[in-house]
This record gives C-alpha cells, structure tokens and sequence, in this order.
C-alpha cells in the first residue's frame, strides 16, 4: 500500500494554515525525512517555497517527538504540571523520523521566493 500524508502547512507570516493531501509516488519523498529537516516546496505543489518539517502524528493521534531518534513508537517520561506541582507520567510517542504509519505531517514556511 503507498503511503498517504495529509499536511498541514503553516504560514507564520499570515497565521493561516493550508491542508494537503499526498499520496502514492508524490508522498515518497517525505519517507525517512526527520523532524527540523527542510525540504523544497514543489513536492507538495508550492514551487518558490521552502518548508520546515515540525512535527505529526499517526491515525491513532500519537505525536512525533523530536528527541526520540528512528520511527519508533515507545513510552517516554513526560513532565506534567499538575495543581499539586509537577509529576512524571509515561507517555506513547513517536520517533521524529516519518514512516509509513505516519498520517499527519506538520510543517510551517521558513522563506519563500521572490
């Protein structure tokens, strides 16, 4: 089955927030690509454009965490700040590699062409 990306681009200069939707051989080229890595904006239909890849997550809702390396799915301890003072709890996260299982693909512009 090919993979199929839903993105969710963010313009930091307007605000606004654009959705795309890749799939088949048009999604291959995000495979493997990391958290903070920046790609060029004619994969997803804005040539001119550079993207910052932020973050995502899974179907499940399962976020992408930056400091857990590969695409893995494991338990991290999180600290949450609670009305008592701050607590430690385990937490599902992703690694901050995009996989097959990835469904939601942040990413925001970081320059655009003239």
């Amino acid at each position: 089955m090919p993979p199929e990306f839903k993105l969710c681009i963010a313009d930091p200069r307007t605000g606004k927030t654009e959705s795309v939707k890749l799939e088949g051989s048009n999604a291959i080229p995000l495979l493997g690509l990391k958290i903070g890595s920046i790609i060029d904006g004619s994969i997803v239909g804005k040539p001119g454009v550079k993207l910052m890849i932020t973050g995502g997550s899974d179907r499940s809702g399962t976020p992408m965490v930056p400091s857990v390396q590969g695409g893995v799915k494991k338990y991290i301890l999180v600290n949450k700040k609670t009305h008592a003072g701050k607590t430690r709890v385990k937490m599902l996260v992703r690694g901050n590699q995009i996989s097959e299982d990835i469904y939601q693909v942040n990413m925001k512009i970081v320059t655009e062409g003239v």
